[in-house]
């Protein structure tokens, strides 16, 4: 069972697209049961926020929106395999065994939409600006 998820992959609806700024990429990820029970919800959105991606739909799944974020949050996620994840990873730091794995991430973009469909209308996520995203983005 999904606790909490997290995605970014799928552009804002029309009527939106003049409200937000920035990159509109989005990925879908979902931190799995064994990470919810091991308390490190904060630290895995922790670890997204300070890449500068900007949470845009949650319920108990998450939507992240930011440049590249599909491909930099499998990156930040890790390999599937914890032995095989680097450390700093979210894989690479919190799992032990395959079947544990505490985090799921869109692997593509297609993935993604797909993922994002499953848990959230487009019209329901939130767009914001964020005050450093100036900072963030050229």
């Amino acid at each position: 069972m999904l606790r909490f998820a997290l995605a970014l992959s799928v552009p804002p609806p029309p009527h939106l697209l003049s409200a937000c700024t920035g990159v509109n990429e989005r990925t879908f990820l979902a931190i799995k049961p064994d990470g919810v029970q091991r308390h490190l919800i904060g630290e895995i959105i922790r670890r997204f926020e300070k890449k500068g991606f900007k949470l845009v739909g949650m319920k108990l799944m998450q939507v992240w929106q930011g440049l590249d974020v599909v491909k930099t949050a499998y990156a930040m996620i890790g390999e599937t395999n914890p032995a095989d994840s680097r450390p700093g990873t979210i894989q690479g730091d919190f799992c032990i065994e395959v079947s544990k794995n505490v985090i799921h991430g869109s692997d593509s973009i297609e993935s993604a939409r797909r993922e994002i469909s499953l848990w959230f209308h487009t019209d329901k996520l939130t767009c914001w600006a964020d005050s450093t995203e100036h900072w963030i983005y050229e």
